[in-house]
């Protein structure tokens, strides 16, 4: 093959064929280089071929001058890569959009690998597959989309300056070079640049990022849009509050306005009618009551005095009575002021005891309906001290006692004061109808309990005032207030730390519950000590009953 060279035509020789290294190329290292050069020249060299016999060419029209210029260039590494730039192996070609569509990886990826060698910057990066993220799509496209690239084509110069006759030839033959290489280098960044474009719009990815970031940006829109929207229902809702608020605060201050107006009246009214009273009174008592003695007088001023009752508002409107009778009183003798003033209060009496018959009526009807519904306990009647012991039996003993309603029924035929014998039977219907009483009803009675409870307990009898305090409770000084939950806690432990021969016991117990004096503890503690026997006696008493 080297003997078929023109040495005349060097330039267009393929330097690393010439040296027998076509399959490494741009990739030989100097050393290989030098080998392969080492190995022609011993084969090839003029002396070689003539000490063999061979009929040498004289001069430069030997084939060995190719050897010559292929080791000039391939050793010195500006004129290398010159030639290396225009490599004539190299694969300057395309592909079509046609051709990436269908096999976009197949295709593109070797293009951008063997283009990659001419970047200035050494790792470039890959192509990657269709599982690469945004951000390695988005590098490598920066990266070719700003390609830098080291390729020259100072080789291509047609004219070689060294040739020259004078300096003006040589800066125009240098002009000339610069211009040519200029266009080369033009061409070329166009040639990457159609690649890299070509790639762009041919990339799936590219396709399925922008369809992302469309269905992204649709996603923010409609958020924005349903933020937007609920923005203006809350400010709608603001308004429609506001506005309600500003009715309301309109229709308190009527009401308000109204209430202030009544009240206003009213105060009128209330002094009308006290003016009025006072003019009845006085008016009665200057007739000295219509009466010739002291106990008529009596009796007659308790009548008007009856008119002038603030119940009695409640009954009729006594304005205008009032009213029309000091008028009467006014301008009337003596005798017909008496007859007005006791047909007044007739008629008042008469409202009165009309008032009794009905509330004596209404008592009777609930007292029969009461009785009718006391179930199995027949005519047996339940008296408010009856019901409160039933309530108090009920929490002692709860859900769960053995012989819950024998033990209940037991304990109050121990304590009731009624004197009737209670059956489970009884108790259990008459828990039953408390438990469908409202809740008005059951506050009722737990009040009338308390107020009786409290009068039995605060009433002492006059005898016993400068009694002198007992030893047990010292003092009348005492809290009256329900004992809570927290008290009946620190009072029992108290009762343990401090057992029956500790000195001033119940000092230190009075010391360890705050807000409970030493006559509060002991007055609790025997209250405990009762209830707690009264709850075992009825207990054993039923269970006695049961072993019979």
């Amino acid at each position: 093959m080297l003997r078929t060279l023109d040495p005349k035509d060097w330039k267009n020789q393929d330097h690393y064929a010439v040296l027998g290294l076509p399959h490494l190329r741009y990739k030989a290292t100097q050393k290989q280089i030098k080998a392969a050069h080492k190995a022609i020249v011993l084969k090839h060299h003029p002396d070689k071929r003539k000490a063999a016999g061979e009929q040498i060419v004289e001069g430069d029209n030997d084939y060995f001058t190719c050897i010559t210029k292929a080791i000039e260039i391939l050793s010195d590494p500006v004129k290398r890569r010159a030639f290396d730039s225009v490599d004539p192996t190299f694969d300057n070609s395309v592909p079509s959009k046609s051709e990436g569509k269908e096999n976009f990886f197949e295709v593109f990826a070797p293009v951008f690998e063997r283009n990659a060698r001419w970047s200035s910057k050494k790792h470039g990066p890959s192509l990657g597959t269709m599982d690469s993220t945004f951000e390695e799509v988005d590098n490598f496209y920066s990266f070719w989309y700003n390609f830098d690239s080291w390729r020259e084509f100072s080789y291509l110069d047609e004219e070689e300056k060294e040739k020259a006759e004078c300096r003006d030839e040589r800066r125009w033959i240098e002009k000339q070079n610069r211009a040519s290489r200029a266009q080369r280098k033009k061409e070329e960044m166009n040639r990457i640049r159609t690649l890299v474009d070509t790639a762009y719009s041919c990339d799936p990815r590219i396709k399925k990022f922008k369809e992302e970031e469309k269905a992204r940006k649709e996603a923010e829109k409609k958020a924005k849009a349903e933020a937007k929207r609920k923005e203006q229902e809350e400010k709608e809702r603001q308004a429609e509050l506001e506005v309600a608020r500003i009715a309301k605060e309109k229709e308190e201050e009527e009401a308000r306005q109204a209430a202030l107006q009544a009240k206003k009246e009213k105060e009128i009214q209330k002094k009308a009618m006290k003016k009025e009273r006072q003019r009845l009174r006085t008016t009665c008592k200057n007739w000295n009551y219509f009466a010739d003695n002291e106990a008529d007088s009596v009796k007659m001023m308790e009548e008007v005095e009856k008119l002038c009752d603030q119940r009695f508002d409640l009954l009729i409107s006594r304005d205008r009575i009032l009213q029309s009778l000091n008028e009467i009183l006014a301008s009337a003798s003596k005798e017909d002021s008496k007859a007005a003033v006791e047909k007044q209060v007739e008629e008042v009496n008469a409202q009165l005891q009309k008032e009794r018959e009905a509330e004596v009526q209404a008592r009777q009807a609930a007292r029969s309906a009461e009785q009718a519904s006391g179930g199995g306990g027949g005519g047996k009647g339940w008296n408010e001290e009856d019901l409160q012991l039933l309530i108090k039996a009920v929490n002692l003993f709860p859900a769960g006692t053995n012989s819950r309603w024998e033990v209940i029924a037991n304990y109050m035929n121990l304590h009731s004061s009624s004197g009737m014998k209670r059956t489970a039977k009884d108790v259990i219907n008459k828990a039953k109808n408390l438990q469908k009483l409202d809740p008005l009803q059951k506050d009722e009675i737990n009040k009338k309990a308390y107020e009786k409870f409290k009068k039995e307990h605060t009433s002492v009898p006059p005898s016993i005032d400068n009694a002198l305090p007992s030893e047990r409770f010292e003092g009348n000084d005492g809290n009256a207030a329900p004992w809570t939950t927290e008290e009946q806690k620190l009072l029992e432990q108290a009762l343990k730390t401090y057992p029956v021969s500790t000195p001033e016991r119940w000092e230190k117990i009075a010391a360890a519950v705050p807000g409970r004096s030493k006559k509060d503890c002991m007055k609790r503690y025997k209250e405990l000590v009762e209830m707690v026997k009264a709850k075992k006696a009825a207990q054993e008493q039923v269970a006695a009953k049961n072993k019979k």
